[in-house]
């Protein structure tokens, strides 16, 4: 349940031209595509996926660090990691689980397989894209247990794109398709109210003290 007298509290002292930015922006959010990141190296790599999520709209994000610690670099992820909501976890089975219960589609982004070029793809329900490693992609449990695979198509004799390019090209192609299909792709009214909440926190530098005011004053 949204505190909405909280969040008008919180407004009050948020700049108007802020608010509306935030309301604008919740228009173009969606969860109905996720990403997950399965034990990404390089920090900036990982950064860069979480910014593209932000800019092209995608409000969940999925870390699974089973080998190697997430550490976001805030230079390349330019503050995305406060606007998207990340999900961290031990092992790829524990997240692939996860998301089948919220009701996705596991799909592997791998050109290595039998799969669907990112032209051609559907986006016919609920759908996690499943990003790997830079020097060995996937692993064999996603690969075992996706519901699809997509490739971005190449001409070179390059085999393969950096993770963060792929991500990017891909979620830009995926959100374009999805805001000009019939599905119910935006989020809802509460989940809107609730961001706007949780962002209005993150834009006030004395949140901590404010909460504190307003819980005495309530």
């Amino acid at each position: 349940m949204i505190d909405e007298k909280l969040l008008a509290y919180l407004e009050e002292i948020v700049t108007p031209e802020r608010i509306e930015r935030f309301k604008v922006i919740l228009e173009e959010r969606t969860k109905y595509i996720t990403v997950a990141i399965e034990d990404v190296f390089q920090r900036h790599n990982m950064s860069a996926v979480i910014r593209s999520c932000e800019v092209f709209g995608i409000q969940n994000a999925h870390v699974i660090e089973g080998r190697n610690a997430k550490c976001l670099d805030e230079e390349i992820s330019m503050g995305a990691q406060n606007w998207v909501d990340v999900y961290e976890y031990k092992d790829t089975m524990n997240c692939i689980e996860s998301l089948r219960k919220e009701g996705y589609k596991i799909i592997a982004t791998t050109p290595h397989n039998d799969s669907c070029y990112l032209d051609d793809f559907e986006i016919n329900g609920k759908t996690a894209l499943f990003f790997g490693t830079e020097k060995d992609g996937l692993s064999q449990e996603v690969i075992d247990n996706a519901d699809g695979y997509l490739k971005v198509p190449m001409v070179g004799f390059t085999e393969s794109l950096n993770i963060s390019v792929s991500a990017a090209i891909i979620l830009q192609s995926l959100t374009n398709k999805l805001k000009s299909s019939d599905l119910d792709w935006e989020l809802t009214e509460g989940e809107k109210l609730d961001k706007r909440l949780d962002w209005s926190k993150k834009s006030i530098k004395s949140i901590d003290a404010i909460l504190e005011r307003y819980s005495k004053e309530g």
